[in-house]
């Protein structure tokens, strides 16, 4: 008999347009491993799928128009996912070969993180990092401020 699913409070659910290929993506791009998934028997649309990536659950579905969008529908998404990662400069190499858009290259942050960013084939951002230094949040405010400040 299988155990019972164990959930945290907060997993991110998103909505894609392929989701057979999303979750492809992000096993080949993130090393996510797929929990399970349902599919519709009519249409063969994945109605939910789960997927673990670097030990924190993440819940999709294929679009559905009467409820659900994906990022390309809407023109984009207001939400980014933020991934720790051994290597950001690696990570971000290995997702761009594996199909993702690098829009934001790997840089040293003022708040301690070497960090870039990605857009998935789907839509949906990844900010992937490493953390180079650990900075107190008055540190980082300092920092903030100073990069702020008209020049």
């Amino acid at each position: 008999m299988t155990p019972p699913l164990t959930y945290a409070a907060l997993i991110p659910y998103i909505t894609v347009r392929n989701a057979k290929a999303a979750i492809e993506f992000y096993q080949s791009a993130f090393d996510a491993e797929e929990l399970y998934r349902l599919v519709d028997p009519q249409s063969g649309a994945v109605g939910h799928a789960e997927l673990m990536i670097s030990g924190q659950k993440l819940m999709l579905s294929d679009e559905y128009p009467q409820h659900n969008k994906s990022p390309e529908t809407l023109g984009g998404s207001a939400t980014k996912f933020s991934l720790k990662v051994p290597n950001a400069d690696q990570a971000i190499e290995h997702a761009v070969s594996r199909g993702a858009t690098c829009v934001m290259p790997p840089q040293d942050q003022f708040y301690g993180h070497r960090a870039g960013a990605v857009r998935d084939p789907f839509g949906h951002e990844w900010m992937l990092w490493h953390e180079i230094e650990q900075v107190s949040p008055e540190v980082m405010q300092q920092r903030w401020n100073e990069m702020c400040k008209p020049h």
